[in-house]
């Protein structure tokens, strides 16, 4: 198999909020996404283990590229201290164009209670025909910008 079916994309999101808010909210309260942005995130339900924790299972419906979709993910991993989460796709349309699909969001404090976020997709491609996922990054870093917007209206 051609290590061109690999490949990895990061960017970079500037938010007006605190590292740690931004990570509960992406981490441990996803489900409140569909308030936040109710056009982009329809749905976020835990499948699987407890909001926030390595293992569980969660089920999103989003709306993307102008159509609804959906997917499950696990929670790879979790670090509280680096306001890091890694989420792996386990089941939706995303599978049918990726053999694996990671999306991995740190958040770090810049020390005037803005936040630069980190958000980085991994993939495997299954055919040489399907595209990366740029749309797919822009997407979660829109999101993150509308995360941040309404975390800095919280107290």
């Amino acid at each position: 198999m051609s290590s061109e079916l690999f490949g990895k994309l990061e960017t970079e999101v500037e938010i007006n909020a605190p590292a740690a808010k931004y990570h509960e909210l992406f981490t441990r309260r996803p489900h409140h996404l569909s308030s936040i942005r109710p056009d982009r995130i329809q749905s976020c339900e835990l499948l699987e283990g407890q909001w926030g924790r390595q293992g569980s299972v969660i089920y999103w419906n989003y709306c993307y590229d102008g159509k609804t979709t959906v997917a499950t993910d696990l929670i790879e991993a979790v670090d509280d201290e680096k306001n890091s989460v890694t989420f792996k796709v386990i089941d939706g349309p995303l599978l049918e164009h990726y053999k694996s699909f990671r999306l991995i969001v740190e958040a770090t404090p810049k020390g005037d209670g803005n936040s630069l976020v980190h958000l980085a997709v991994e993939y495997e491609e299954l055919h040489d025909q399907v595209s990366d996922p740029h749309s797919l990054l822009q997407f979660v870093a829109d999101l993150s910008k509308d995360m941040g917007a309404h975390l800095s209206t919280q107290p």
